[in-house]
């Protein structure tokens, strides 16, 4: 894959402890172009934790790498490992507004930041080929004019970084919760727009608040991609229809049905390597959003699959149970 030329029209926002591996494998059986990004991992974790924080599965291509962290060495011995481990593009986080990551020094609080930004953003393109995004938010705080949000996309774009994703929502670093940063600052399309007209040599992707493809077909007359975030969770079957509608590739809509039978198989690799049967299916629960039993699918997934044993069969059963709920 020629990774310069990321097909960024449609893509799945990194989140905290719901875009692993699983999920991804999972969001690829529905979707061949979308582009998938990693929760946020930090470059503490990568440097010094014990675990594998890059696992990937092969078949998720393409996938990138979402980074935390603001130190500008540490970020390239990251991005360097993610090159190297295969990863299609490496994005920096500019918009998480929790507090811990605040404490940390990255995440949202670095929009205030963009000189830092900009050398972060070149110390990793000094030693990857593949993109090196970010992604931020509209403002932060009372840091919220239009004129901010420029200064920040000169300066960052100024080091080489060609392609934004944009949150339409500024974050409050004081007083909010990271979920009531998701819902409580106003979206506010029209300044992701703007920027887009005057930078129109930039690849720029809008994130926030969407819920249908509809939605994303009216902010791609506008912009270059739509990413999105919780309904591509909770209603991942939403993903069936993003290639043929969105990608304008002609090829049949996979069935909820065919994507069961495509994740039994991975799921009983998960199980022989020691896995267990959650770790996969608490994901799946959400395929059958909206379809006469969808309770039923979720309630037998939930009380089923963290039992001792717990293998396909809860699956099959799960089905069974939906057909018996309708």
């Amino acid at each position: 894959m020629s990774t310069q030329n990321l097909d960024r029209t449609f893509s799945i926002a990194p989140m905290l402890d719901w875009t692993d591996r699983h999920y991804r494998y999972f969001a690829r059986i529905m979707s061949k172009q979308a582009l998938l990004y990693t929760e946020m991992v930090t470059t503490g974790a990568i440097i010094h934790g014990k675990g594998d924080y890059l696992e990937f599965n092969e078949p998720e291509h393409p996938v990138a790498l979402q980074l935390g962290g603001s130190n500008p060495q540490d970020l390239a011995t990251c991005a360097k490992l993610a090159a190297e481990r295969g990863y299609d593009e490496v994005n920096l986080n500019v918009g998480c507004p929790s507090d811990r990551v605040q404490n940390g020094r990255f995440g949202a609080c670095l929009m205030a930041e963009p000189e830092l930004v900009a050398e972060c953003v070149d110390a990793m393109k000094q030693v990857v080929d593949i993109p090196v995004t970010v992604k931020s938010r509209i403002g932060i705080d009372d840091q919220d004019s239009y004129e901010f949000l420029t200064r920040f996309i000169d300066v960052v774009s100024a080091s080489g970084c060609e392609e934004f994703t944009i949150h339409a929502r500024k974050a409050w670093l004081q007083g909010l919760s990271p979920k009531q940063n998701r819902e409580i600052p106003p979206l506010d399309y029209d300044r992701v727009y703007q920027i887009k007209k005057d930078y129109p040599q930039l690849n720029i992707s809008i994130n926030g608040g969407v819920t249908s493809l509809e939605q994303a077909k009216v902010h791609l007359e506008h912009v270059d991609g739509v990413m999105v975030g919780r309904e591509a969770y909770n209603n991942p079957y939403i993903l069936a229809e993003v290639d043929q509608q969105l990608c304008g590739i002609d090829a049949p809509v996979v069935t909820r049905q065919q994507v069961i039978d495509q994740m039994l198989p991975y799921i009983e690799r998960h199980l022989s390597s020691g896995g267990k049967l959650h770790h996969i299916t608490r994901h799946m629960t959400g395929l059958y959003q909206g379809i006469p039993g969808s309770r039923s699918w979720r309630r037998y997934l939930s009380e089923n699959a963290h039992k001792a044993g717990a293998d396909t069969q809860v699956v099959l059963g799960a089905i069974a149970a939906m057909e018996q709920g309708k």
